[in-house]
């Protein structure tokens, strides 16, 4: 009986071992799972757009770093993977030339290029002040090195005061510090509405000050 027992536990074991696919079967279900996997740039590159209208994000260019700056050079790129891209007779293509002018990211003119701003700054000082920005290339600009790099700004920024409104006030309410006010000096608001506009004098010396824009608000940011 003991001998029978074994027979059958055995004979399922074996069958059960007969039947599993091979370890190696495992290997393409892996594969197939990585292939499917798409690129974080992809989200950027258009399909079946001109390739020399690619953003620098979907291509592999070779540099050439032997062109005279300031002048037109041409560079050899490729396609990335998963990207699909035609030429002028909208054929597809992964090899392809684009032009550009020699020059260096941090080279290029303010209006190629997005910066952080900074609010913590006064634009309004002698000497103006400057902020440490990062700032990074436009898409569909080209260029030679890192498209992403530091640089000194001055304060630019604006905390939605008027200079019209700002002006204004200090002609018709300066002698009760309704500028000051206004500009967020509360302080010499206080000081002009008590002493009743430095008896005129300081009323002045303000519409000359804000019209020439060297009192600007406490915040430190520009007029509007």
């Amino acid at each position: 009986a003991g001998s029978l027992m074994t027979t059958k536990h055995s004979q399922p074991q074996s069958t059960f071992g007969r039947s599993l696919p091979p370890t190696s079967t495992n290997t393409p279900h892996f594969q197939a799972a990585e292939s499917t996997e798409i690129p974080s740039y992809i989200t950027k590159c258009p399909s079946n757009g001109l390739c020399s209208r690619l953003p620098p994000d979907c291509m592999t260019c070779n540099t050439n770093y032997s062109c005279i700056y300031g002048k037109p050079a041409t560079f050899d790129c490729k396609v990335k993977p998963h990207v699909h891209c035609v030429d002028q007779n909208n054929h597809e293509q992964e090899n392809f030339t684009i032009n550009m002018t020699c020059q260096f990211c941090w080279q290029l003119a303010t209006t190629d290029y997005v910066c952080t701003n900074s609010t913590s700054c006064m634009t309004v000082s002698c000497p103006r002040q400057r902020y440490n920005a990062t700032c990074t290339v436009r898409d569909h600009i080209h260029c030679l090195g890192n498209r992403v790099f530091p640089k000194m700004l001055y304060c630019n920024w604006t905390g939605g005061y008027k200079w019209s409104t700002a002006l204004a006030l200090s002609i018709t309410l300066g002698g009760f510090g309704a500028d000051r006010f206004y500009l967020g000096q509360w302080r010499e608001g206080l000081g002009k509405l008590f002493s009743f506009g430095g008896l005129g004098i300081w009323t002045l010396i303000d519409v000359l000050l804000i019209g020439v824009g060297y009192v600007g608000p406490a915040d430190g940011s520009l007029y509007i």
